[in-house]
C-alpha cells in the first residue's frame, strides 16, 4: 500500500469502521468530543504531527474534497456557537495561529481571548478519520511517517486475524456466497447440456466456452484468473469468486443456453463454433448487461485489490475504494466461514434429503 500516493489505499483503510476504532484505541488519541465524534482544530493537528499550521492548510487546499469526505468540516452558526460554549477555553490559543480561511475573525492586539472568541465566525475542525487522513498525506512529518507504518502493520494483522490468513477465500465469508454456490451447479449443468445438444464440436468445447464467458465478463480466462490469485491446479476458480460475479456468470450461462436452443431450432442443426462465437458476442453487447457488467467488474477489481492485494490488470480501471458495507459483509459480525454456514444449516439439508 502507498498511503501518501494512493487515494484508493487511504480510503480503503478509512472506510473500515472497526479498524478506525481499533487504531484510535491503539494510538490513545482523543480530542474534543462533539456531536458523537472527537474533534481537532488545525492548530492541534499541526502540533500533533510537529509541523506548522501553514503546512496543514496547504494539504487542506490540495486534498479538500477527500478530507471533507472523511469528516473535515467548517463549523458555523449554531454548531459553532455550541462548540465555543463547550470548548472555548481550549481553542483560545488556536485563534492567532489559524488563517482567515480557517477562522474568519479580524484580530487586534488589544482584544482579550474572550473577545477574540466572540468574534469567531467559522472554525475548521477534523474528526478522527480526517485526522488520520492528514497523517496519510503528510510527507514532511516523521511522526506521520511512523503512524503510517503502524497503520499498515495493524491493517495486515487485523485482516489476517479475522480471516485466519485465508484472504484467498474471503469471498466465502459473505452470506450471499452460500446461496450462490449452492445454485451454481444447476446453472452450470444447464449450460453444459446446451453445449452438448446444440454445438457441433468435441469435448474441448466445455473449457473453451467457459473461458469465453469469463472473457466476456471480466476479460480473463480461467488460467489467467488462477495465475493472478495464485491458485493451485486442483483449486476451482469459482470457489474464490464473489457472489455477484457467480450470479452474473450464471445469468450468462443460462441466457446463452437459451439463445443456443433458439438458434438450433431456427437452423434445424447444431451450431458451428463460429456461429456460437458470434452469438456470444451479440449477447454480451446487449445494453441490459452494461450496468451489471460494470458492477461486477468494479466489485471484483476493488475487493481483490483491497482484500487480496492483487491487481487484475485488465480491470485496473475499475478499481475503487472498498465501501464500508463491504467491510461489514466480509469482516463484520455477520461474516462467517463457509464451514460455519454449513454447520448452521446442516439440519435443513438433512430434512431436504429426507423429503
Amino acid at each position: 500500500m502507498d498511503l501518501t500516493g494512493s487515494p484508493i489505499d487511504r480510503q480503503n483503510i478509512l472506510n473500515n469502521p472497526d479498524f478506525i476504532e481499533n487504531i484510535q484505541v491503539f494510538l490513545g488519541i482523543t480530542g474534543m468530543l462533539y456531536d458523537g465524534e472527537y474533534r481537532f482544530t488545525t492548530a492541534q493537528i499541526a502540533d500533533f504531527y510537529e509541523v506548522n499550521d501553514r503546512t496543514i492548510r496547504r494539504y487542506i487546499e490540495s486534498s479538500e474534497r477527500e478530507l471533507i469526505h472523511n469528516g473535515y468540516c467548517i463549523l458555523k452558526g449554531q454548531k459553532l456557537k455550541e462548540f465555543k460554549q463547550l470548548f472555548g477555553h481550549i481553542i483560545y490559543s488556536d485563534i492567532d495561529d489559524v488563517s482567515q480561511k480557517d477562522i474568519n475573525v479580524p484580530l487586534s492586539k488589544q482584544e482579550t481571548d474572550k473577545q477574540k472568541l466572540n468574534r469567531l465566525k467559522a472554525l475548521a475542525v477534523f474528526n478522527f478519520r480526517s485526522f488520520l487522513n492528514i497523517g496519510m498525506l503528510l510527507t514532511e512529518s516523521e511522526r506521520a511517517k511512523s503512524i503510517r507504518s503502524t497503520i499498515l502493520d495493524l491493517v495486515i494483522d487485523s485482516l489476517n486475524q479475522k480471516v485466519g490468513g485465508q484472504t484467498k477465500y474471503i469471498n466465502q465469508r459473505d452470506e450471499e456466497y452460500f446461496v450462490a454456490i449452492l445454485r451454481e451447479p444447476d446453472y452450470r449443468k444447464e449450460f453444459a447440456s446446451a453445449l452438448s445438444r446444440y454445438l457441433d464440436m468435441g469435448n474441448a468445447k466445455y473449457s473453451i466456452y467457459t473461458d469465453a464467458i469469463y472473457q466476456a465478463i471480466f476479460h480473463e480466462n480461467a488460467s489467467d484468473y488462477k495465475q493472478i490469485l495464485k491458485l493451485e491446479d486442483k483449486e476451482n476458480p469459482r470457489e474464490t469468486m464473489y457472489a455477484e460475479v457467480l450470479k452474473l456468470i450464471a445469468s450468462f450461462e443460462i441466457g446463452i443456453a437459451d439463445e443456443m436452443k433458439f438458434k438450433y431450432e431456427e437452423l434445424n442443426r447444431k451450431l458451428t463454433p463460429l456461429e456460437l462465437n458470434d452469438l456470444i458476442g451479440r449477447f454480451t453487447q446487449h445494453r441490459f448487461w452494461i450496468p451489471q457488467l460494470e458492477d461486477a467488474r468494479t466489485k471484483m477489481a476493488s475487493r481483490d485489490y483491497g482484500f487480496r492485494e492483487v491487481i487484475h490488470e485488465r480491470l485496473e480501471k475499475y478499481i475503487q475504494s472498498i465501501p464500508s458495507s463491504d467491510y461489514q459483509k466480509f469482516l463484520g459480525d455477520r461474516s462467517k466461514t463457509l464451514q460455519e454456514r454449513i454447520d448452521e444449516n446442516i439440519e435443513v439439508f438433512k430434512r431436504l434429503k429426507e423429503r
